[in-house]
């Protein structure tokens, strides 16, 4: 895939940009330059895939609920990922004209995308990325949530389905947080890591 587009776009809008086209080189990119610190990792599968937590744990003190440490509550778990110097997530879709979306249910990995850490890793596979901001939005809704409904395991019409967003009324909905980046927030240091392959939802 060519990136040259939304690489240049996303410049514009104030990230820093690196490409891979292979999922081990983005994951070997990131063990190399986050060393001695503390990782937050967002729920995210494209962060799973790349073997993240195991990578960045070698030298890191590493927070992600999805990895418990051994007497870690999941609590614990998501209060030092808020805390940590460097915070990792995916998104649910990214428009080739720059603008990045993400849905939560919880709210931690829009909050935590935002505004206060050191430094922010935004892991992009080239399925999440779509030609323009509309597409891009209905990609976060109507493939990226299905999905990650389903794995969840919710009652909700789109894990039923698999097909769509319906916009629903379920008390087990994931859709309730939506964050829309236009340009890179002010005082966030953040990183685009696009890579040329199909990875998470």
């Amino acid at each position: 895939m060519d990136f040259s587009v939304i690489k240049s776009n996303l410049i514009k809008k104030g990230y820093a940009v690196s490409v891979f086209e292979t999922a081990e080189s983005a994951a070997e990119y990131m063990a190399e330059n986050i060393k001695n610190t503390t990782v937050g990792i967002g729920g995210s599968m494209t962060a799973r895939q790349l073997g993240l937590y195991e990578k960045l744990s070698e030298n890191n003190d590493v927070y992600w609920h999805w990895q418990l440490k051994e007497g870690q509550t999941s609590r614990q778990a998501y209060d030092g990922a808020r805390n940590a110097a460097v915070y990792i997530s995916s998104v649910n879709g990214i428009a080739e004209t720059g603008e990045i979306i993400n849905i939560d249910g919880s709210g931690n990995r829009v909050a935590e995308t935002i505004y206060g850490h050191e430094k922010i890793y935004l892991v992009v596979g080239k399925n999440k990325i779509a030609p323009d901001f509309e597409k891009a939005m209905w990609r976060a809704r109507n493939i990226a949530s299905p999905k990650n409904a389903q794995r969840i395991g919710v009652a909700t019409p789109c894990a039923a389905k698999g097909d769509k967003c319906y916009d629903c009324n379920s008390p087990g909905r994931i859709c309730k947080a939506f964050l829309v980046f236009s340009y890179k927030p002010n005082m966030t240091n953040c990183e685009v890591i696009l890579i040329n392959e199909e990875l998470g939802y």
